[in-house]
């Protein structure tokens, strides 16, 4: 199973052009989606979650029109958005049942045995008769990822999912949707690159509405090979270096700021070659595309 994306466009009525003209091609397993906040991630993920109208361009996962045959798309999918709603007095049990049943799992042996498995699954049995309101933040993403699971999907969409969790709740999350990937289709879409590396065989990285990057994460590193350089500079020459166009980002380390440049040879005295880094992919893709270099 595959999904092919070709020339996907979405103009908003306030003008902002959310999509332009994207084209993906996204083999089973886990492909990690980056861009900074209002790049078009969510639009996309909207898109082929069948909650919005595309203006033009495909999108095909397998023999599936996505665009066209939404019904079709719905019963092979599993969507985990950033923000998605339960209901706080109900606990666990209840509401992955009822959740199940909207799904179509009408036998309600069935139901208990795959509600079962799921809570199993996402390691959330022993709190399945605590109020969902209960949960943590950690919590609600593993019943997020269950409910997402229900119907064997073929496509599972993750919107932002590790944002605000703590290092414990994250490692189990990224441990289990590295297992969901193995034999489906899914698209993590995040601004922390973090996730990608961690998780992600395939990647692309998208700002302002338009494909930047596509490919393995190993590619996009192995491109950026010998040319990137490091050097701790004082604050007055941040200015200069960041109007020179090679900036890839800038951070603080004790007060004083230590730069990363792409660069073909060494650009001055004291700069040090560095191995890239996917931040340094990252960062720079969105600072090339956005004319202009900010800080990390």
């Amino acid at each position: 199973m595959e999904l092919l994306i070709e020339g996907l466009c979405k103009t908003y009525a306030n003008g902002v052009k959310a999509l332009d003209h994207v084209s993906l091609h996204i083999p089973t397993g886990m492909f990690g989606l980056l861009g900074p906040n209002g790049a078009g991630k969510s639009t996309l993920m909207r898109i082929l979650a069948t909650l919005q109208e595309a203006d033009a361009g495909t999108a095909k996962l397998g023999e599936i029109d996505v665009l066209k045959d939404k019904e079709a798309v719905r019963r092979t999918l599993g969507y985990l958005p950033q923000e998605f709603g339960v209901y706080p007095k109900v606990n666990a049990l209840e509401m992955l049942d009822h959740i199940a049943l909207l799904k179509g799992v009408t036998v309600k042996r069935e139901r208990k045995e795959l509600v079962e498995a799921l809570l199993h699954r996402v390691n959330l049995w022993d709190q399945r008769k605590r109020r969902l309101s209960g949960f943590s933040g950690g919590m609600k993403q593993r019943f997020g990822i269950a409910q997402s699971l229900i119907g064997e999907p073929k496509l599972i969409i993750v919107d932002e999912p590790t944002a605000g969790l703590d290092p414990g709740e994250r490692n189990r999350f990224y441990n289990l949707l590295t297992e969901i990937g193995e034999n489906v289709v899914v698209i993590l879409s995040t601004h922390i690159v973090q996730d990608v590396k961690e998780l992600c065989s395939n990647m692309a990285i998208i700002n302002k509405g338009k494909v930047l990057y596509a490919g393995p994460p190993d590619d996009s590193l192995r491109a950026m090979q010998g040319r990137v350089w490091e050097k701790r500079i004082p604050k007055s020459e941040l200015e200069g270096y960041a109007a020179s166009g090679k900036l890839i980002s800038n951070r603080l380390v004790a007060g004083v700021p230590v730069i990363h440049l792409l660069d073909e040879e060494r650009p001055a005295e004291g700069f040090v070659s560095v191995e890239p880094s996917l931040e340094d992919v990252f960062f720079g893709a969105i600072n090339r595309s956005n004319g202009q270099t900010a800080a990390q």
